[in-house]
């Protein structure tokens, strides 16, 4: 597999997908949230995943990704970079794996990445999701 893969990042983009958002906040001047209203303004289906738990852009919170009880398309990572393998390893314990492991803008971590790579799953780092979206509206 190969991380950022043009084919990976197409098929996120190109329509509506159920994401889990690790790290989404629910403070508007957080990128996690800014990012999280585009995309659900767009269709996808945003899956809050943060220990505090509650509510964020009218869903529920879970407190982990192992809590979803149903499955979800990509896992998408606002962790700061250290945190990116736990996250990881948290989906590797997900009863249904997603397909893609999203690792946002700034978000950059080469064990993380070939973990989810030797568990099968596609691989973006670094890269901002709504800013791909966006650049095939253009």
């Amino acid at each position: 597999m190969t991380i950022n893969d043009p084919q990976t990042i197409e098929w996120v983009v190109s329509q509506p997908r159920v994401l889990a958002v690790v790290g989404l906040s629910d403070n508007p001047e957080r990128p996690s949230y800014r990012v999280s209203v585009e995309m659900q303004r767009r269709g996808y289906r945003i899956v809050p995943v943060n220990p505090k738990g509650g509510e964020v852009l009218g869903e529920k919170v879970y407190s982990s990704l192992t809590e979803i009880p149903f499955p979800v398309d990509v896992v998408q990572v606002f962790r700061a970079p250290q945190y990116a393998v736990d996250v990881v390893r948290e989906v590797g314990r997900m009863t249904t794996k997603p397909k893609v492991v999203w690792m946002q803008e700034g978000v950059v971590n080469e064990q993380a990445a070939a973990e989810a790579e030797a568990m099968g799953l596609a691989v973006v780092q670094d890269l901002c999701l709504y800013k791909e979206a966006k650049k095939r509206e253009q």
